[in-house]
């Protein structure tokens, strides 16, 4: 970690005005990482606060109960289940290891029920996953309303509804997993400064909500000047009492990124542990994310409007070949993440 702290705006985002909309475009396309407040436009703080706790006691819970669900197993399979540490590898370039982290990964519901199985401590809290994952979907329907408009998608090719008629979830399935995440304290740190607990990478959906708790550090992106600038767990913690009122931090995955040619920043990033103490290993840190997928036949291409138009023609963008569908970026994309170690398949 080179010490800096990135400087991520705050957005209010409760009034959907062309002013905030272009906030968001502006914040977007500069650090491809902002945070929006978590007021009556986001996700209750008591929910948020259960959604930790239930994690915890997950994530504490004897191996041989996190293994019934295994993301190794058939019957969980989809990018779906456990992962155990040093099962994903987000940086397989440059990682000997994979990350020192544990997952656990939702696919989506159907009808309010997990289309996976859950292990114990999970399956007694279903319906109140189910209701959060709703809660996280309807909010990034929010913000990509607020991307169409700042983008001035014009009403011909669907206005502020481009996206969202593009994540509808009623339409077909999607990739969208909800993931609890644990990076446990290790007794030392390891000796290679690339073995940490989530390797440099950019995501692979639309957009990602993330949700972190105070005192618990160690998200970074990379910078435009190629070096490393920490993210505050929260960017105002005077005005923010109440952990769970700490702002929702949203990035850019690379699929915003290829609908906007690269306006939109899919900045990469990654997680490591806070060097507090020489040879010691980190305290615990826990994250929730949500990752909002379009629907799996999609197609990356540029979205049509001025801005987006003006950026192609400034940067001298093309898009070369036949564009992609939103499955078969994911499809690549965890080929090389988990390579033979864990089945997947699309999400029909």
């Amino acid at each position: 970690m080179n010490g800096d702290s990135a400087n991520i705006p705050v957005i209010d985002i409760s009034s959907p005005t062309v002013e905030v909309a272009k906030a968001l475009v502006n914040a977007s396309s500069t650090y491809g990482f902002v945070f929006v407040k978590n007021n009556d436009i986001g996700i209750p703080p008591q929910d948020i606060s259960d959604m930790f706790e239930l994690s915890k006691t997950f994530f504490q819970s004897p191996v041989e109960i996190k293994e019934e669900c295994s993301i190794n197993s058939a019957k969980s399979g989809k990018n779906r289940g456990w992962l155990s540490m040093h099962t994903e590898t987000l940086d397989p370039s440059n990682q000997k290891k994979g990350d020192y982290k544990e997952a656990f990964n939702f696919g989506e519901f159907v009808n309010g029920k997990a289309d996976q199985p859950l292990p114990g401590p999970l399956a007694a809290r279903e319906d109140d996953i189910g209701q959060f994952i709703d809660k996280c979907h309807n909010l990034c329907i929010k913000i990509l309303d607020l991307f169409a408009i700042g983008l001035e998608i014009p009403e011909s090719a669907g206005g502020p509804s481009f996206f969202t008629t593009r994540h509808d979830r009623s339409k077909g399935p999607s990739g969208s997993v909800f993931r609890l995440l644990y990076y446990p304290t290790l007794p030392f740190l390891p000796t290679d400064p690339l073995d940490i607990r989530a390797g440099a990478h950019s995501d692979y959906g639309s957009i990602t909500l993330l949700f972190q708790l105070p005192g618990q550090p160690g998200l970074e992106i990379l910078t435009p000047s190629n070096t490393w600038a920490s993210v505050p767990v929260d960017p105002s913690p005077s005005s923010n009492p109440n952990p769970s009122s700490i702002p929702i931090l949203v990035n850019i995955g690379d699929l915003l990124s290829y609908w906007t040619a690269g306006l939109l920043k899919s900045t990469v990033h990654r997680v490591i542990f806070p060097y507090a103490e020489e040879n010691k290993g980190a305290q615990d840190r826990y994250s929730i994310a949500y990752f909002c997928h379009p629907l799996d036949d999609a197609t990356l291409v540029p979205v049509p409007g001025p801005v987006v138009e003006e950026h192609v023609k400034r940067a001298g963008e093309e898009m070369n070949g036949a564009p992609m569908t939103a499955r078969e970026h994911l499809n690549a994309r965890l080929e090389a993440t988990y390579g033979a170690k864990v089945k997947f398949e699309g999400s029909g």
